[in-house]
């Protein structure tokens, strides 16, 4: 499934250099701003521990991870909704993602300029969420326009969906995320879903900051932290900076770095893994001789939904799945073992598959 998540930020905030560590791609990264127009689009490998265990296992002749997407899309400034620096061209960037990784400076470095001519993350987040709230406002005034020649002709649907639309404007030009508008019903689900809003998108902060804010902290930080449990967002604290040099590593240099820095793994690790939780995302596995792959589905997926990511005819002709938790693979050593201890199950139609799960499907078409 194509996943994608989008970069976003100020100019100067280290998205470009967190891109090219992500992707090992070289997006240019310059000390100024509107350096990124056009959107660098990057495939990069979710890690993932235990596809490296089940290798070993099988003695598999190859072994393919899941992967996500990451889109650098150009820094955004004040007057973006309006069209400001290219605004309304990279508001439409992230308007084609999943989910948005805001990135946020929390660092000191008079070599970098900041667009503001000051380092306040808080001020920085305000800017930003803004700009994409005012695009948000203009979005569902232009639904409202083509609702209203309905509900104008006593269309009693057009009528709910007006009500519907006229909440959800106020709630935004109260400067609340779209995100947050009360969702009790299918109906409100569906409409707010029809606007395709860039504040509905699940997000979270990406905090930019130097080797001494990654170790001990800053003030800048817990200002992100403070913003982010009050939205209920996910904090990811890297040093792009730091993360650029592990990228250009070798494996086993990477590891002693790492070990150098007092680190178990990169900060990129974590932004992967933490967007593909973000968009309640989990991984299933298949596993043989021929191959051990990861797969990526919904959360709460069915055995016949997670069987499409292999191929629609799994879904159409499901007949069973035959399923192993990883952690009993791992401990026991081998299928065999596992099967022996009486850990290999028969689920049906109705199973919902759970992160980590080890699948076989049984199907005919």
């Amino acid at each position: 499934m194509g996943i994608a998540c989008g970069i976003v930020g100020l100019p100067n905030v280290g998205k470009s250099t967190l891109f090219n560590a992500l992707t090992s791609n070289q997006a240019e990264a310059a000390n100024y701003p509107f350096c990124t127009i056009d959107p660098n689009v990057g495939v990069v490998e979710v890690p993932d521990k235990r596809l490296d265990v089940l290798s070993e296992i099988y003695q598999t002749l190859r072994t393919v991870p899941t992967i996500m997407e990451f889109v650098d899309i150009a820094g955004l400034v004040k007057g973006a909704a309006s069209g400001e620096g290219l605004g309304n061209q990279f508001l439409s960037h992230i308007r084609e993602t999943d989910a948005v990784a805001h990135v946020v400076r929390c660092f000191v470095d008079e070599n970098v300029i900041h667009v503001d001519n000051v380092i306040n993350p808080k001020s920085d987040i305000e800017t930003i969420e803004t700009e994409l709230m005012l695009k948000d406002v203009e979005s569902v005034e232009k639904r409202m326009e083509n609702v209203n020649k309905k509900a104008r002709g006593q269309d009693k649907d057009a009528k709910e969906e007006m009500e519907i639309l006229a909440a959800l404007k106020a709630h935004l030009n109260s400067g609340k995320q779209a995100r947050l508008f009360n969702r009790d019903d299918e109906k409100i689900v569906a409409i707010v879903k029809q606007c395709f809003l860039l504040t509905d998108k699940p997000v979270m902060y990406i905090v930019n900051t130097d080797e001494d804010g990654l170790k001990n902290g800053n003030k800048y930080i817990e200002q992100v932290r403070a913003i982010a449990k009050e939205e209920g967002a996910l904090v990811v604290p890297i040093c792009a900076k730091i993360e650029a040099e592990i990228a250009q590593l070798d494996p086993e240099d990477r590891a002693l770095f790492l070990q150098d820095l007092g680190m178990e793994e990169s900060g990129l690790d974590r932004v992967i893994r933490e967007a593909y939780t973000l968009l309640g995302l989990i991984t299933y596995l298949t596993a043989g001789k021929k191959e051990v792959r990861a797969w990526t589905v919904k959360k709460n997926s069915t055995a016949p939904q997670a069987a499409a990511a292999i191929h629609t005819d799994f879904e159409k002709g499901f007949i069973r799945a035959e399923v192993m938790k990883y952690a009993d693979v791992s401990r026991l050593g081998s299928e065999q073992a596992v099967k022996d201890a009486g850990q290999y199950r028969v689920e049906g139609k109705e199973y919902i598959v759970q992160d980590g799960d080890v699948l076989y499907f049984r199907f005919n078409v």
